[in-house]
């Protein structure tokens, strides 16, 4: 992990827990693994503020324990580094519940996102409580039972209790993970009308946190969903939808290189059943073949097995989407030229300078210049091969080969929108505290006049009591929250880019280069 990804992580711990935790936090970031003996020495902290920050990260799944391979009767902390950097994702996860189950199921999803694990009959119960949505009983309990079917919410190790062991054990039983929980409605309202206490009922014990796969997963499938609508149109879209579908139920959905195969025939079978689009039914052969042939070759045709046997390639789909997101950043930074040069770099995989500037076709000076600014960027490099002189005597020629190592400038990339996404954090909340007291001025005049407006106040009198915050102070105000909507926005659009990026690191081969070339 970078020193850009522990300065995010850090601040981001911050900013969610305080800095107490923030401080734990960056302990465990720079090991391995800690025992409590060696956090309490490296922060100086009390036992106690240790511990309860130890707690809270814990709660939260940001900290596994383990007894201590040297001293089993002491605990290791270890410290998940990638699920702190989701927790800037948690708008997004809320936003995809909302559009998948109401606002039924994203009060849920906020409460257990924004509270930790809980049970099931403890979620509804504060939802319930907590909620201005007036739905039944009945509604929440079917919406957590239909995340819980759908794998957005899974249920987290119990607890294994022994008196000889110094350090609490956790069981994992894979194929419990989401079974269903048990969720008594007639408790419930025993619970709410103060006859029985939460802590007794049938699902005591069993926690639920979000499935952050499951998440990743529907954000994956977005991000290639719009790639193929943007260049091939809605129908053929929508297709794809369905190859998506047909290929998670035979195959791991975070497989790395491509799909179990699956045949036209089932393809055809799952849309005629399921999709109302009369165009994509009667040309679902051309829809299918167009997105086989196309460059970006989301799916390739493998037989002739039931129409067409296919597989998903997931490798070579995101080596394509990663390659024009270059091109993009590239264009953005450099211009169409120095676009066009990477372009060719990468198709070549190894060029020299005066043969890259003839088949870019620009003036030599212009293509020395946008190369090397692309060199040192790190979005090429430079392969050196040297050649002894005539008998060996004379001085060694050396021959200077621009390519393209994908990994090794995705890291690099990587790095770059960490700090980027630190720096606008940051920024937000120095614009935050440096405008404070105006903020709170103006959040506490809107709470009176909401109240005067519910009491049927006059509106002189509200607009009297809206003059109090200046002209000069509304001015400064209206600049600080277009600001820090900007920073937001900005923040979404970094979120975008790392999560492409991490795909591709995940999908592609350790040994591999963004190529063009068929693959066999």
């Amino acid at each position: 992990m970078s020193i850009e990804y522990a300065n995010l992580c850090s601040v981001v711990v911050k900013q969610v827990f305080g800095e107490t935790v923030q401080i734990v936090a960056d302990c465990l970031f720079c090991a391995v693994s800690r025992t409590l003996p060696a956090i309490l020495k490296k922060t100086n902290l009390s036992r106690k503020e240790v511990s309860t920050a130890l707690a809270v990260l814990i709660k939260y799944q940001l900290v596994v324990f383990a007894p201590c391979a040297t001293n089993p009767f002491l605990a290791e902390y270890s410290l998940k580094r990638e699920e702190i950097f989701y927790i800037l994702r948690y708008p997004s996860y809320v936003q995809l519940i909302h559009s998948k189950y109401g606002p039924v199921g994203a009060a849920i999803a906020e409460e257990l996102l924004h509270t930790g694990p809980q049970t099931a009959t403890n979620v509804l119960l504060k939802c319930i409580a907590n909620s201005e949505i007036k739905e039944k009983i009945e509604t929440y309990r079917e919406n957590f039972l239909a995340m819980v079917s759908d794998n957005y919410l899974i249920r987290l190790p119990q607890l294994i209790s022994a008196e000889e062991d110094p350090v609490p054990k956790l069981q994992t039983d894979a194929y419990q993970y989401f079974a269903p929980p048990d969720i008594n409605l007639h408790f419930i309202s025993e619970v709410q009308a103060g006859k029985e206490k939460v802590e007794k009922a049938a699902d005591a014990g069993i926690y639920w946190h979000a499935n952050f796969s499951r998440f990743h997963q529907d954000f994956r499938d977005t991000v290639m969903i719009g790639a193929i609508e943007r260049k091939l149109g809605t129908s053929a879209s929508e297709c794809f939808k369905y190859i998506l579908k047909q290929m998670y139920e035979r195959t791991d959905p975070w497989q790395k290189d491509c799909s179990n195969p699956f045949t036209f025939a089932e393809i055809k079978q799952t849309i005629e059943k399921k999709s109302n689009n009369l165009d994509l039914i009667k040309h679902l052969d051309q829809y299918v073949s167009l997105i086989a042939d196309d460059p970006l070759r989301f799916i390739r045709k493998i037989g002739e097995m039931g129409g067409g046997q296919y597989v998903v390639d997931l490798n070579h789909a995101f080596e394509e989407l990663t390659l024009s997101w270059f091109g993009s950043v590239i264009t953005e930074r450099y211009g169409s030229k120095a676009s066009r040069i990477f372009r060719i770099i990468h198709m070549k995989k190894y060029i020299e300078q005066e043969e890259l500037q003839k088949e870019a076709m620009i003036p030599a000076r212009e293509a020395k210049l946008l190369s090397y600014y692309l060199f040192q960027d790190q979005f090429i490099q430079i392969k050196t091969i040297r050649k002894a002189g005539g008998g060996g005597t004379g001085p060694a020629k050396a021959f200077f080969l621009f390519h393209f190592k994908p990994r090794q400038s995705v890291r690099m990339i990587l790095n770059i929108c960490y700090k980027a996404l630190y720096n606008t954090i940051e920024r937000s909340n120095f614009e935050k505290s440096e405008h404070k007291r105006l903020i709170e001025k103006s959040q506490k005049l809107d709470s009176i006049v909401a109240t005067m407006k519910e009491r049927g106040e006059s509106a002189e009198y509200i607009e009297e009591i809206l003059e109090t915050l200046t002209p000069p102070e509304r001015e400064i105000l209206e600049k600080v929250k277009t600001r820090i909507k900007t920073l937001s926005k900005a923040e979404l659009t970094i979120d975008d880019s790392i999560f492409l990026l991490q795909m591709y690191l995940h999908h592609s081969k350790v040994e591999t280069s963004l190529t063009t070339k068929d693959k066999k």
